[in-house]
């Protein structure tokens, strides 16, 4: 499996590409699509499986989906 089969978006498949991964690991597999679906995981694995990307990148997705445009306020003239 990719990082590109988790349906994540280019702009975070650039970056996890440019960090040096290839693959994700086995707790990333589980748990990005499910943080995804906006699922709450808890994840008990050892140090170095990834568990922080696991997390971080289905939400950095899930922030960069809701962006708003940028919304047009009033000039104020003081």
């Amino acid at each position: 499996m990719s990082f590109k089969d988790l349906q994540l978006n280019r702009p975070i498949l650039r970056a996890v590409a440019e960090a040096g991964y290839d693959n994700p690991t086995l707790v990333q597999e589980k748990t990005i699509p499910l943080v995804l679906e906006g699922k709450d995981v808890i994840v008990s694995a050892q140090t170095g499986t990834g568990k922080t990307a696991a997390f971080a990148l289905p939400i950095l997705q899930r922030l960069f989906n809701n962006q708003e445009a940028p919304k047009k306020g009033k000039k104020l003239k003081l």
